[in-house]
């Protein structure tokens, strides 16, 4: 698709005017990382996630777009409908699909844990379910019900504490050695009561204790995992050789809320996807947060297969997982196999089953009592011949901040997020590289990427 100038320099501007960071609560939600995807009988998988889409769910309804994989985007607040919530997570109303028309969601709901459930419809549409095996989606808004109440003297999710109630806490299992608790009113602790000294005669005040927060878990033997506290890089590590396990220790941290999120990368540089969770840091304390398991990769060796012909779905996870691999047609497909010692794992998938057309799959793992969430989705075609998969380009495109060796949409975010902002480390690599090289994100590196605009 070509765009003529001045329809490039609206989206530009439209990139600069919409605020580069919003943030979600119970009731003004976002659609959780991960945790993005219902099923469509006849438009495949339907991600409700995506940056450019930017979904939000309130007391009253959804706005933003989800992305049909086969039919393109669904807008879920047209001018003309709309999909409404009673607050109570009942909803109603219709989004609208470029390609599907209207759909329904009068027979959707989201429970008190932010899980979407039952069935839209629509004519053209067919179904979308949200009830399928390996669908999941999921909001960090919460039924009016369910919310967390501050200030009712009862310590809740992601509270410190609330009121008198401290969950035990003293100054003293706080690591200082005398002094009161108190809860500020957005029910976080305050500790500027507390005192850390030298309880022995003449000396002066002592040094409070760090706030500290130690990440572990699982990658790929070897790799590096990159931490991001609240979209910024904040820490990197190694996983280990043999179990691919890794620790992360992060400090200088104050007391509050955080939205922290990891990825690492296998030996094929691929890039696994996104896990995000939140922690709840107290000033003073070490927080052990365990279980980071990073989700694996995935690959196809073809593009194309022909229909009864085996496609080889293979990726990496950490050493001697269970890897369990969902292939979706017009039922799910599932197969499991056993990552080796170097994480790697492969599995031919036999398509006799599989109708003809596009078709999608992913991964996960589990060892223990441990498992991953699904990795990121990839389509294959199923036909009457085979193509095999081309290696995966090395993208030299200038202003290509992605390298999917495409300018387009998902660049201009990028760079718009950066607008007027420090660039980290990374961002200064692609802006040295591909963009204006002056150390900064202004219109001149827009002017750049509507020049080598590719659509």
């Amino acid at each position: 698709m070509n765009l003529s100038k001045s329809k490039i320099f609206i989206i530009i501007a439209f990139f600069l005017l919409v605020p580069a960071t919003i943030l979600a609560s119970e009731s003004d939600g976002t659609i959780l990382s991960g945790h993005e995807y219902g099923w469509g009988d006849q438009s495949g998988w339907v991600n409700f996630g995506t940056t450019l889409g930017n979904v939000h769910v309130t007391d009253t309804g959804l706005t933003g777009y989800a992305w049909a994989a086969n039919h393109g985007w669904i807008n879920l607040n047209p001018s003309l409908g709309g999909v409404h919530n009673d607050s109570a997570g009942n909803l109603s109303g219709s989004a609208w699909g470029e390609q599907l028309g209207w759909i329904s969601f009068a027979n959707v709901g989201i429970d008190a844990q932010g899980n979407f459930n039952g069935t839209a419809t629509g004519t053209l549409a067919g179904t979308i379910t949200f009830d399928c095996a390996y669908c999941d989606t999921r909001t960090d808004w919460r039924p009016a019900s369910a919310r967390i109440v501050c200030g009712n003297g009862i310590i809740e999710t992601d509270e410190q504490c609330d009121g008198g109630d401290f969950g035990g806490k003293t100054c003293a299992s706080l690591g200082y050695s005398s002094g009161s608790l108190s809860c500020r009113a957005d029910c976080s602790l305050n500790t500027s009561g507390c005192s850390s000294g030298d309880s022995g005669g003449g000396g002066g005040g002592g040094v409070a204790p760090a706030t500290t927060v130690i990440f572990s878990g699982w990658a790929y033997p070897k790799s590096i995992i990159t931490l991001l506290k609240d979209a910024q890089v904040a820490a990197t590590g190694v996983a280990g050789t043999n179990d691919a396990s890794f620790q992360i220790t992060l400090t200088g941290l104050s007391g509050g809320n955080y939205t922290f999120s990891a990825y690492s990368e296998d030996s094929r540089g691929n890039r696994s996807s996104l896990l995000t969770f939140s922690v709840s840091v107290t000033a003073g304390v070490t927080t052990n947060v365990n279980g980071v398991f990073i989700a694996p990769t995935i690959s196809v060796d073809k593009k194309e297969v022909a229909q009864g012909d085996d496609i080889t779905i293979f990726g990496q996870s950490a050493p001697d997982n269970e890897i369990t691999i969902t292939v979706n047609s017009e039922e799910a497909h599932y197969a499991k196999t056993i990552s080796d010692k170097n994480g790697i794992y492969l599995y031919n998938f036999d398509t006799a089953p599989l109708e003809l057309g596009q078709h999608f799959t992913k991964s996960k793992a589990a060892v223990e009592d441990n498992i991953s969430t699904f990795s990121k989705t990839i389509d294959f075609l199923v036909s009457t011949k085979t193509i095999i998969s081309p290696p995966a380009p090395k993208c030299l495109l200038k202003a290509d901040l992605n390298d999917d060796c495409k300018i387009n949409l998902i660049d201009f975010s990028i760079a718009a997020y950066w607008y007027k902002r420090p660039l980290n480390a990374d961002i200064k690599i692609l802006e040295t590289e591909k963009l204006n090289n002056d150390g900064k994100i202004d219109l001149v590196d827009f002017s750049i990427m509507a020049f080598y605009w590719t659509g």
